[in-house]
């Protein structure tokens, strides 16, 4: 018997929980063929890989992303997939490019996910060959793919292609009957198609780009109760998922969503809901969300929260930064897109005025703090301000008694050196206690990365491999808050399950999407920054993490797609990765492109 590919001599963990133990795995044809005690016989197989005090685990899978734009001229998705990410799913928050063209996209995607508008366009309209959301996923699977990719339709994607973007963001407008029809039928084509569900969103700062819509909320925040309705039928019906974005200024949006999760008729809405966050502003509201949860599935729901399981760090180019839309200074700052506008705005003692009153009210619900003392500036021409918050500028730049409001230092640096400022602050996350009782949780998910956006502001790709160093560390501390093996599973085959897709196993039989990790280096460079262009985006540098000691090699479809710090050779050139279409197990692999040869010799990993 022959494998194409041996991995000898590491401990493997199979994604269900289930004890780890050191193995032998063969992979044939993209699928596990063999698991043994013993070694297996090489004779014949092109690629051996020593694993010799590495781990071997399953792909993981990242169920919140914003690749949608990117993947369409970067289809191998590196960022991720290096980090041992090899499923991802696009479509989050309501938007898609599955029925939008490139100006609507680019109005839709630009500044709620901070990727730069008139690349939206571009690589919308130069890739878009598609009409119906089946169309869609064939043109995905067309592509040299590295990672497999599973989608949700984005609400705010339907309503803007059957209204028209201005009608579908106006509060006085509602779908006719027939839009209605069609949004629903919208919404059956892509669950057909295998699209793991819908997203939805409530979130009431996240802005449009462009002109002629510019900032207003997203189309999907204007949809009443009888159009989600019927939408959220369809979902229930074929037990698909809702990812839904509720309206942290309203929080009885909250309790209405997971109580609309629970069964009725015995089926449950399956319904993700973002996001668990142990925000510094409101540090109690956390203690709340996995009770919340518990309570709603008790009752008959399948609920989940979507958790980054780490600090939650943000970084920012002047005032270039999401946060800011939460309230009504920060968003008159950010509609705003010319420079000599915008600095004008903030020389107004009036809008500064104004700014002070947002700033020093902390009452209602908000995602930042509000604190710049708890803000540090990173990078400036004026080096003297390097290292310090905008709070202890302010200090500094008054008298005694007499300092200069942390607003006004802020706002002059701004002014002075525009988006040569760089700065940063952690808004949540950052008590380790809470992260490992959120990581406990059966109420909770590992995920929202983010990953494909945000690209000047938060690097997230490696979360996965900083919730293993995190058990990693409280094991060697004998502090355990859960095994290894549990930490594997909350990070591949639970999220698998809950989406119902081929993915995050590594058993005979199963997919050979998996990845080697060094465990002497589950340490403090997963907690390190990086920036790296991004080509397609004409070389914006993106923040990035690099951990490649970490992770020796990723493989999917039983082919090795990364090693060592690099991608190979065929990366980007034959497709491995596929389209994973929801409820459909054991589909075939992704096969090689015939004009892609295997590799020829042996390789063995030190």
């Amino acid at each position: 018997m022959t494998y194409d590919v041996i991995i000898k001599g590491g401990r493997w963990f199979d994604g269900t929980g289930a004890p780890s133990a050191v193995r032998h795995l063969g992979l044939r044809e993209g699928r596990v063929a063999a698991i043994s005690v013993d070694p297996l016989d090489e004779t014949g197989c092109p690629e051996v890989l020593d694993a010799t005090g590495q781990w071997v685990l399953p792909g993981m899978v990242d169920i919140h992303t914003h690749y949608d734009v990117e993947v369409l001229a970067d289809p191998h998705l590196p960022e991720s997939l290096r980090h041992g990410v090899t499923t991802i799913l696009l479509g989050s928050c309501s938007l898609s490019t599955v029925h939008v063209g490139g100006v609507d996209a680019g109005d839709l995607f630009g500044r709620v996910e901070a990727i730069p508008r008139q690349h939206v366009i571009s690589a919308v309209d130069g890739a878009k060959d598609w009409s119906t959301a089946a169309e869609y996923a064939a043109a995905l699977e067309a592509l040299p793919l590295g990672p497999n990719l599973a989608a949700f339709i984005g609400h705010s994607d339907m309503r803007t292609a059957t209204m028209g973007l201005d009608r579908a963001t106006r509060k006085e407008v509602r779908p006719t009957r027939a839009e209605q029809a069609r949004m629903e039928s919208m919404l059956d084509e892509a669950l057909d198609a295998g699209f793991v569900g819908m997203s939805a969103q409530q979130l009431l700062f996240d802005k449009l780009d462009g002109d002629l819509c510019r900032s207003r909320t997203l189309p999907s925040t204007y949809a009443k109760a009888r159009e989600m309705r019927g939408l959220r039928s369809i979902l229930r019906r074929r037990e698909r998922v809702l990812q839904a974005g509720p309206d942290a200024t309203h929080p009885h949006t909250i309790f209405t969503q997971a109580i609309g999760s629970i069964g009725l008729r015995g089926k449950a809405l399956k319904t993700s809901l973002l996001s668990a966050a142990d925000i510094k502003a409101i540090p109690f509201v956390i203690h709340l969300m996995p009770a919340l949860a518990g309570a709603v599935n008790k009752l008959g729901a399948d609920f989940r929260w979507q958790h980054l399981p780490v600090p939650f760090e943000v970084y920012a180019d002047g005032i270039d930064l999401v946060i800011f839309e939460e309230f009504g200074s920060g968003a008159a700052a950010l509609h705003l897109q010319e420079k000599i506008a915008r600095d004008e705005l903030m020389r107004d003692p009036a809008y500064r005025a104004g700014f002070r009153k947002d700033y020093e009210s902390k009452y209602g619900p908000r995602v930042w703090h509000r604190d710049f003392f708890d803000a540090d500036i990173v990078a400036c021409p004026d080096a003297s301000v390097i290292g310090k918050s905008f709070g202890q500028v302010g200090v500094e730049r008054g008298t005694p008694g007499h300092p200069v409001h942390p607003v006004d230092a802020f706002l002059d640096l701004v002014l002075e050196h525009g988006t040569a400022l760089r700065w940063r602050t952690t808004i949540s996350n950052h008590r380790p206690k809470v992260l490992q009782r959120l990581a406990q949780s059966p109420g909770v998910q590992m995920g929202f990365s983010d990953a494909g956006a945000h690209l000047r502001n938060m690097a997230f790709y490696n979360f996965g491999l900083r919730l293993l160093k995190h058990v990693h560390d409280a094991e060697r501390a004998g502090r355990p808050f859960m095994s290894m093996e549990q930490g594997v599973h909350r990070l591949t085959g639970e999220l698998a399950d809950w989406y119902g897709l081929d993915a995050g196993r590594l058993r005979v039989g199963d997919r050979a999407d998996l990845f080697l990790l060094d465990p002497a280096h589950l340490d403090a460079s997963l907690e390190e920054y990086a920036e790296a262009p991004v080509e397609q985006y004409d070389g914006l540098q993106r923040m990035v993490n690099r951990n490649d000691a970490t992770v020796p090699a990723v493989l999917v479809s039983g082919r090795v797609v990364w090693r060592d710090g690099a991608a190979a050779p065929t990366l980007g050139v034959e497709r491995t990765g596929q389209f994973l279409r929801a409820g459909v197990p054991g589909a075939p692999v992704a096969s090689p492109a015939p004009a892609v040869a295997p590799l020829a010799e042996p390789v063995t990993a030190p």
